[in-house]
């Protein structure tokens, strides 16, 4: 059998796959980068749709949780520190989901300003470092930024404001005089000491409470603040996300 089978294998080439092929004429390279463009705006405008909804998701939250905190006098303040703790979840998947969202957003940005505008209005000699840089991202998809840059950013742009709410918000509700259940107030707030009873947390004592949060704060404040050293996409324009 193997006797029979050799003269059909002499002469036999075995033929490795081979890839589509790659544009041969300018024009053909037009419509590859073209496409291309389009094809990564696409994700980068899903990567986006996607943050929108978590601070869509964060705003809804806040708003919920505060009517059901100040809506009745005698609602618990620990309804506003849970607030705090889900916008914290959520700020936590969004920095997640924008690190994703600004490595197709660097891709488009590459390709508009080292393509797209020199097309517009060419500027002196073409320079085609943008092409080596999508080229190295596309063999090896690495983050443009670490996850706390991420986070610092999401809290300068939207969260710090929601931050700042709730906190007005609690220390409205801890020094705020409870009211009996015929609308008359009782417990006046006159001392610190008034305030920490309020902030009671079960039976946590209000002072680790009012610590708790402070140091929460200072962190918060300290991302809304903090600035990297590498602007990224942020040192070319001002209009970014």
């Amino acid at each position: 059998m193997a006797a029979e089978l050799s003269p059909l294998l002499v002469g036999t080439e075995i033929k490795e796959p081979k890839g589509p092929p790659l544009p041969q004429t300018s024009q053909e390279q037009i419509n590859a980068v073209v496409h291309y463009y389009r094809g990564e705006l696409g994700r980068m405008a899903g990567w986006r749709d996607r943050i929108d909804r978590t601070s869509n998701w964060a705003i809804t939250v806040v708003a919920a949780l505060l009517s059901v905190s100040l809506s009745t006098p005698n609602s618990h303040h620990g309804v506003l520190l849970f607030a705090m703790l889900l916008i914290t979840l959520l700020l936590l998947i969004e920095a997640r989901r924008y690190r994703f969202f600004d490595v197709y957003r660097a891709r488009v940005r590459q390709l508009e300003r080292g393509y797209f505008a020199q097309i517009l209005a060419p500027d002196g000699t073409a320079n085609l470092n943008w092409a080596a840089s999508i080229a190295k991202s596309l063999r090896k998809p690495a983050f443009l930024m670490s996850y706390r840059e991420a986070l610092c950013r999401r809290l300068q742009r939207n969260y710090c404001w929601m931050y700042l709410i709730l906190l007005l918000a609690w220390a409205l509700k801890i020094s705020s005089p409870k009211l009996s259940t015929n609308g008359e107030p009782f417990g006046h707030v006159r001392s610190w000491i008034d305030v920490t009873e309020n902030a009671a947390l079960g039976p946590l004592p209000g002072w680790p409470v009012i610590m708790v949060v402070v140091l929460f704060y200072a962190v918060v404040l300290y991302g809304s603040l903090h600035k990297e050293p590498g602007e990224g996409e942020l040192a070319h324009g001002e209009v970014h996300v």
